[in-house]
């Protein structure tokens, strides 16, 4: 594994110029009010990174450039290639074709033979998370059914949802990304992740959240709680989740199965509880 990240937290990307957080000035005709002028916008970069698995190509998925080996870490054990993080030996990055990157790890001889079992080629694209899986058998995969260890004090709440907006730098520049926080039970922030495609801010969350071994604590995301976006923090053993906006059946139905803690329709001051509210102090009563 690569050498864990200073104790310091919160872990945020702190850029010391737009480049580096992945913001690129484009030339562009500004229209306001019927009149054009010339102007240039900060757009957020993209490029397409290949996970090689024991020297196979196993996906290529769209993302910003930045926290790279935290987004392979976290895909591989949300995906459920690896179970532990003992099973992946090593992750280095390394320039890919294209102006891409090549993320290669060494896992595990029977993690490799599962994952070639599963015979899944995914090229992902933006704010995809299913795609390239070949059966249905495949897309709703089991997932584990987690304890009740943990457990989030409402207190905290408002403040846990303003830690997304500082996490969005390359956000704030741009517009075009998504956040995911891990908040500790005082309420302090643990650390952040932000990319272009949801998914891809997620595993890279569930990836620092690895390395720094955060167990306690809530995660909080800035998109919707699709299927995918529960099924990968099942698979991380996160059993508080808050996210921003409306959740899908199929995942209420999975975060009842795994008992999860599930809140979305997340506003200051106001939220939807769907799914085990037993985590939550400070819940109070029915009106």
């Amino acid at each position: 594994m690569p050498e864990a990240y200073a104790e310091d937290a919160p872990f945020l990307m702190i850029p010391q110029s737009e480049e580096q957080c992945g913001a690129h000035g484009i030339e562009i005709v500004r229209l306001i009010n019927n009149t054009s002028a010339p102007d240039t916008d900060l757009v957020a970069e993209e490029i397409p990174v290949a996970l090689v698995y024991n020297g196979i190509s196993h996906a290529v998925m769209m993302t910003t450039p930045n926290m790279l080996e935290e987004f392979a870490l976290g895909f591989t054990l949300a995906e459920g290639i690896a179970s532990t993080p003992s099973e992946i030996y090593s992750i280095e990055v390394t320039d890919g074709c294209r102006g891409g990157k090549n993320v290669e790890l060494e896992i595990a001889s029977e993690c490799f033979w599962k994952l070639k079992e599963r015979r899944r080629a995914m090229t992902g694209r933006t704010g995809c998370g299913l795609c390239g899986i070949e059966s249905l058998e495949e897309t709703i995969r089991p997932v584990p059914k987690l304890s009740f260890t943990q457990t989030f004090d409402l207190e905290h709440y408002d403040r846990a949802l303003g830690y997304l907006e500082e996490v969005e730098v390359l956000g704030r520049l741009t517009g075009c990304t998504h956040a995911a926080a891990w908040v500790l039970p005082d309420g302090t922030l643990a650390g952040g992740a932000e990319d272009v495609g949801r998914h891809v801010a997620l595993d890279k969350l569930l990836g620092l959240r690895t390395r720094k071994n955060w167990q306690e604590g809530a995660l909080v995301i800035s998109s919707r709680a699709s299927y995918e976006m529960v099924q990968k923090a099942a698979m991380c053993g996160v059993e508080i989740m808050f996210a921003v906006s409306a959740p899908t059946t199929l995942a209420i139905e999975l975060a009842e199965k795994a008992c999860i803690t599930l809140v979305a329709f997340c506003r200051r001051g106001r939220a939807n509880v769907y799914t085990h509210p037993e985590r939550l102090i400070g819940i109070g009563h029915k009106a």
